[in-house]
């Protein structure tokens, strides 16, 4: 079995799990007593912060670790936010970050603050210019992830941090995707990391506020972690998720170099291989082992259980499956097609010999998928008249196989409407129609739905 979901948890790396086994004995005692025991504990959980704290390149004091990736953000989001109430409640996040930011502004809206949703390009980055635009003189916080989770798109980290510096406005970077490959760029504020996502053991997040930064933490008080992170703090893990980040950072420079040649492969290969894909995210600005397409007329969850039975683990931004009727987020945002979607993300030390199998694989899966939708076949019929498509209660990717079914039929300038009641069909009829080179006119209401009228160009 060949495991590529790296993005969402990277396996255990081997000085993890040899810095976790040590420390068993030694670090189950409370941290903060003075006797032997205590003592001992303490000192693991000081070497271990201290790690971290080199790794991320901020003061040990600096630093504190909680129980996951997603509690480093909601705490430092809502700390930040509280600490800086007097100056003002508004809020600043990109429209693909994590969902852990995405709930954490919900919750601040809900709460009576504002927000602003930063908008990205195609290839999924946010805009400096747009970030410095949406700071205003009330703006508490702005997020800014230094890397995508879906996609991979490396964000202009650095860039924003200097905008937000002159503004006064602190910056919060979710740096759990990218923190295995190195510190972040920039003067940030606060940044949030998941030792899971770096060959850690899961449970371990960590949270950095620099020195200055005003941070009022949440929730009753607690004396562990400065204040930021209550209860007992799990040091083996802690030890373990430590030691493996210095481990994986020393590999990085190697590792990335080989990594982005595999997933080059893919992003080349792909296209060739298999017919209507488009490959998503930026080219250049990304992470190594991240490589992200989607396929035209294919069921993402079929698609996924396909590739599981051939012996590949990947994971999914496709609106089309049984647990999320709506597109990924992150694809939405960016405007690209969602269908049948595949996220391939190779953690350290993925073969080669793997991913050509993949490749050789890959193919097969997809036609398969397709043949058993019903996916088009090219027609030479040519009518005068405006077809209507009526796609109601078919879900992703049903609608848009019926407008390729009949696209043909019309002649060069006529329109086909196409009637849905799929909320993934408003993102995946234009996404299909700039990868056909057909012009999408727009939607309105219908009686039922939602009408979807296109434009045959060629």
């Amino acid at each position: 079995m060949s495991y590529f979901d790296a993005a969402s948890s990277a396996p255990l790396h081997p000085v993890a799990r040899q810095a976790l086994v040590a420390s068993l004995d030694e670090g189950w005692a409370d941290p903060a007593r003075l006797y032997r025991e205590g003592r001992r504990a303490r000192m693991l959980l000081d070497a271990a912060r201290e790690a971290a704290a080199e790794a991320v390149g901020c003061r040990a004091d600096e630093l504190v670790f909680t129980s996951s990736g997603t509690k480093a953000v909601h705490s430092g989001v809502a700390g930040v936010l509280a600490g800086r109430r007097r100056v003002g409640r508004h809020l600043i996040v990109s429209a693909v970050e994590h969902s852990s930011v995405l709930h954490a502004a919900d919750a601040h809206e809900g709460d009576g603050g504002t927000v602003t949703r930063v908008t990205v390009d195609r290839a999924g980055a946010g805009g400096v210019r747009a970030y410095a635009d949406a700071l205003r003189a009330d703006t508490a916080l702005a997020c800014l992830q230094s890397a995508n989770h879906e996609v991979g798109t490396e964000q202009p980290v650095a860039e924003v941090a200097a905008r937000c510096q002159e503004a006064g406005v602190p910056l919060l970077v979710d740096a759990a995707q990218s923190l295995g490959w190195g510190r972040a760029e920039g003067a940030w504020s606060v940044l949030t990391g998941s030792a899971h996502k770096w060959g850690g053991p899961s449970g371990v997040g960590l949270l950095v506020v620099r020195k200055g930064v005003r941070f009022a933490a949440q929730g009753p008080a607690d004396e562990r972690e400065s204040g930021r992170a209550p209860g007992f703090e799990n040091i083996p893990a802690i030890v373990a998720a430590a030691a493996s980040l210095r481990a994986v950072q020393a590999e990085a420079a190697q590792e990335a170099v080989r990594l982005r040649e595999l997933t080059e492969r893919i992003r080349v290969a792909v296209p060739q291989l298999v017919p209507d894909v488009e490959v998503v995210g930026d080219p250049e600005r990304r992470l190594p082992g991240i490589v992200t397409f989607s396929c035209l007329y294919v069921d993402g969850e079929t698609l996924l259980h396909e590739l599981d039975r051939a012996g590949f683990s990947v994971s999914s931004g496709s609106s089309c499956t049984s647990s999320t009727l709506t597109p990924s987020h992150v694809l939405k945002a960016m405007g690209v097609l969602s269908e049948g979607n595949v996220r391939v993300s190779l953690p350290f030390g993925t073969p080669q010999e793997d991913v050509e199998r993949f490749l050789e694989v890959l193919p097969a899966a997809v036609a398969g998928v397709r043949e058993k939708l019903g996916a088009p076949v090219p027609s030479t019929v040519v009518r005068e008249n405006v077809l209507v498509v009526d796609a109601l209660g078919k879900l992703c990717p049903l609608p848009v196989i019926e407008l390729a079914k009949v696209i043909g039929e019309v002649p060069v300038g006529g329109t086909v409407r196409v009637l849905a009641d799929d909320e993934a069909a408003r993102l995946d009829i234009p996404a299909w129609c700039e990868m056909r080179g057909q012009e999408y006119v727009g939607e309105e209401p219908a009686e039922r739905g939602t009408a979807y009228t296109v434009r045959r160009m060629t």
